[in-house]
């Protein structure tokens, strides 16, 4: 059984000093203190098993004790039910990625930092494998591992305690809090296929006063991965005898990372002997690189031509003097005309300066910062008071280049800055706690809320006509078309909200749990929602836990409001695909309106028992989500459609597909988790033993088929796995500690791959010698076993030379195969 100590601060936070998710022991040993958890309860801070509703606890150590940097991955490696994967080509989703949690929308779940809402990210995921499709959640991977010192997941609706998106549940990552412990860690990696990638983080703990300060900082970098095999287009071409096209001429893999800084800061003191002053701070900056698909110099529509002729652009069109006809015998220009073309300096084709194709380069500079300030304490009447503020903001600056204004001809930049998008949030808080007896708390308290959503214009190349765009050459920059003046702007909304919650101890063994909160939004009106929740002990090694509860997630000002341009693969063909506002007279005419808030009914039903040396839980949940949001199908744009648009400011000129967001279907997600931990004293030393188990499955249960045909309700419902497990083995001897992680994936539907792919299991494994109580080398290896997934040959419908692609680029565990790495760590 494992043991831990407590952490003397006004919510202490005992924190697991081996293995992975947390289970503790029911039966105590005399001595041993069980984990603490905060979250899901504004009483007390109570063990995990005392809690109404299930919580994980990882430790700070389960973090770093694994390969990567990404909070996000280290975060799915240990919690079955969290689901994250890598974006190759996925837009903006490829700079912060969309992460789920027991099969819903990223932004489903909500983020706390020490208990308090994290702000969302300013990116928008337009291409998320239908699950994610326009989701707005926070960007996990901007904590850095080595500032927490414990995680805990939630694993249940608590709008009525928190507020808005909290319907799959909450993760609450706490800051170390020490005022003179300190590490330094050093880590470098690589891929088998040669790609590295190395960290430096720092943590130190100072006192200040009767408080402390608590700071970390890490830099890091990661080189991009390639898995790609030549497209046979590309190759098609190569034998004809183009020039230019690079083998391979599309990449599949992880995007470049680059100057990727993180500085947080957790802190707080005693002003008082009854007031202490806490917050915390981080700064946070980035740039991504990521891939698009090829441009083919034949057939790449709104640049080249249309596969039977060149497209070309005549640049004095007021002369009466036209531009010959340049069909193409398969790959080949009809050399005749081609020549007469090359000859007319009034006449251009994009093959006269980019012969071989082109494929862009999008990513963009990420900046988050955030600040909490706040005050909290006791009263002399036993009351607890805290009042805080918060102002977060995350912005995405989007950069593409190799690519053209097509419309701009000859004179068209290569390198282009689109625009950007910017979230900023803005929370102040007010809670009150107190006992009304010796069995019975009462929690109450207050909160206002404002984000705001911005767009950002690009240079004005991104967007504009130069001129070629009435002769089909396409306007903007070609893949992610820069944002125009009309369509930027400042987006924005107010909310306010009060709440009370009730725990009352009944008995020794029964613990129950209410909770009602009201909030009010100035866009659409106001909202209530309960929690209702019991734990009962039956017996030292046996008791049962159950909630129920309402729940709801506001449509953000940013999906209300923001209009986007993507380029994807559709059935095949690569189409720009444009996002409209829901608003917008073309997307009323298909359905679309004014978005409504979502609405979810949660119900948990769990037990935890003791078997001997092993504590397991077990813990089923079901979760029906009304009105649920995402994007709509694709709709053809019509010539009413393009006026329409226009009318608005939104050139759709280079569109041919159009969605919006709507709320016209309802889901229900139903599953089951299973944690078993046990300790074995062995091998000169003891090894900590962890399964955790999760099946989760959705069902569209309600849907309008003009807005959500069959393809999008099977990305919806299978999009990711429905089973996970995780089967950890932590040994620690007294130098030396190894771990051996086996984690399942189970199988899953890729909507661009066009097919179910097959299920995999990986095994990590890691070494760790202690040279010195502060000094620790560790060596490991992440899929050991090198799975990449099933090839899109056996289990896609696309074949791999079709575009490059031998995997899915959804892959739940990436498809860049094996990774070394090593680690040293010095504590002072």
């Amino acid at each position: 059984m494992r043991k831990f100590q407590p952490r003397a601060l006004a919510l202490a936070i005992a924190v697991a000093s081996v293995g992975t998710v947390s289970t503790p022991s029911f039966a105590q040993q005399e001595g041993a203190i069980e984990e603490i958890v905060t979250i899901g309860t504004r009483g007390k801070p109570r063990s995990a098993t005392d809690s109404v509703a299930a919580v994980d606890v990882i430790s700070g150590s389960d973090f770093t004790s694994q390969g990567g940097v990404d909070t996000a991955n280290l975060l799915r490696n240990v919690v079955p039910s969290f689901n994250v994967n890598d974006q190759p080509i996925s837009d903006a989703a490829t700079l912060v990625r969309p992460a789920n949690l027991r099969g819903l929308a990223p932004d489903h779940t909500l983020v706390l930092v020490n208990g308090q809402r994290r702000h969302r990210a300013a990116v928008i995921s337009w291409l998320g494998n239908g699950l994610s499709d326009g989701s707005q959640g926070p960007d996990i991977a901007a904590i850095p591992a080595l500032a927490l010192q414990s995680v805990e997941v939630l694993r249940d609706g608590a709008a009525a305690q928190y507020g808005s998106d909290a319907i799959a549940g909450v993760i609450n990552f706490n800051l170390k809090n020490s005022d003179s412990e300190g590490s330094l860690e050093v880590r470098y990696g690589q891929y088998t296929e040669g790609e590295n990638s190395y960290s430096v983080a720092v943590n130190q703990g100072f006192a200040i006063g009767d408080g402390f300060l608590n700071l970390t900082a890490e830099f890091a970098e990661a080189e991009a991965t390639d898995r790609s095999v030549q497209r046979s287009d590309a190759q098609d071409l190569i034998n004809a005898g183009y020039q230019g096209v690079n083998d391979p001429a599309q990449v599949w893999g992880s995007p470049e990372v680059d100057g990727d800084i993180k500085l947080w800061a957790n802190f707080g003191t005693q002003v008082t002997e009854s007031i202490e002053f806490f917050g915390n701070a981080n700064y946070n900056t980035k740039e991504v690189t990521g891939g698009f698909y090829y441009r083919n110099p034949t057939n790449r529509g709104g640049v080249y031509g249309d596969g039977a002729e060149l497209l070309i652009g005549d640049l004095t069109p007021n002369d009466g003097v036209g531009c010959p006809t340049v069909t193409l015998n398969g790959v080949t220009p009809d050399p005749v005309a081609y020549a007469q073309v090359q000859a007319d300096p009034n006449c251009f084709s994009f093959q006269e300066t980019i012969p071989g194709g082109f494929t862009p380069n999008f990513g963009g500079e990420v900046t988050d910062t955030s600040l909490l300030l706040g005050l909290r304490g006791e009263t002399d009447g036993g009351m607890f008071w805290s009042v805080s503020g918060y102002y977060g903001k995350n912005e995405a600056d989007f950069f593409i280049n190799n690519t053209v204004n097509a419309s701009l001809g000859p004179n068209s930049p290569r390198d282009f800055n689109p625009g950007a998008y910017e979230q900023a949030d803005l929370n102040l808080n007010v809670d009150f706690s107190m006992p009304l007896s010796d069995n019975v708390s009462l929690a109450f308290g207050a909160e206002y809320r404002n984000e705001e959503f911005s767009i950002i214009a690009g240079q004005e190349e991104s967007y504009i006509d130069g001129g070629l765009g009435t002769q089909g050459f396409s306007t903007s920059s070609n893949g992610f078309p820069g944002f125009s003046p009309s369509i930027a702007g400042a987006f924005d909304r107010a909310n306010t909200s009060i709440y009370t919650d009730l725990e009352w101890q009944a008995t020794d063994s029964l613990l129950v749990a209410a909770a009602v909160r009201y909030e009010d939004f100035d866009d659409f009106g106001s909202t209530t929602n309960y929690k209702l929740g019991a734990n009962y002990t039956i017996t030292d090694n046996f008791g049962m836990r159950a909630t129920v509860s309402t729940g709801f997630k506001a449509p953000t000002p940013g999906q209300s409001n923001a209009s986007n341009i993507s380029t994807q693969i559709i059935q095949g063909v690569l189409t720009n695909q444009g996002v409209i506002p829901p608003n917008s007279p073309a997307a009323q005419l298909r359905g679309g309106g004014a978005l409504d808030p979502e609405d979810s009914t949660n119900l948990t039903l769990g037990a935890y028992m003791s078997a001997g040396p092993v504590d397991i839980t077990v813990d089923y949940f079901d979760i029906d989500v009304e009105n649920r949001l995402s994007l709509s199908n694709d709709f053809a744009l019509t010539a009413e459609d393009l006026a329409t648009l226009a009318g608005q400011g939104i050139d759709a000129s280079d569109i041919s597909q159009f969605r919006f967001f709507t709320n016209q279907f309802d889901t229900n997600t139903s599953g089951y988790d299973i944690v078993a931990t046990w300790n074995t004293d062995w091998l000169n030393g003891s090894t900590t033993w962890n399964l955790a188990f999760n099946y989760t499955d959705t069902e569209v249960t309600r849907r309008n088929p003009t807005l959500l045909n069959d393809n999008r309700v099977n990305l919806i419902e299978n999009g990711v796995p429905d089973t996970r497990w995780n089967f950890t083995a932590n040994h620690q001897m007294e130098k030396v500690r190894l771990l051996a992680r086996f984690s399942y994936y189970g199988e899953f539907y890729d909507n661009e791959a066009g097919g179910e792919f097959d299920d995999n299991i990986l095994l990590d494994l890691e070494a760790g010698y202690n040279f010195s109580d502060a000094l620790t080398f560790t060596i490991g290896a992440r899929n050991v076993t090198d799975e990449q997934g099933c090839s899109t040959n056996v289990c896609g419908g696309t074949p791999a030379n079709a575009l490059g692609l031998p995997y899915s680029q959804f892959s739940p565990f990436g498809f860049n195969g094996t990774f070394l790495y090593g680690r040293a760590t010095y504590n002072f």
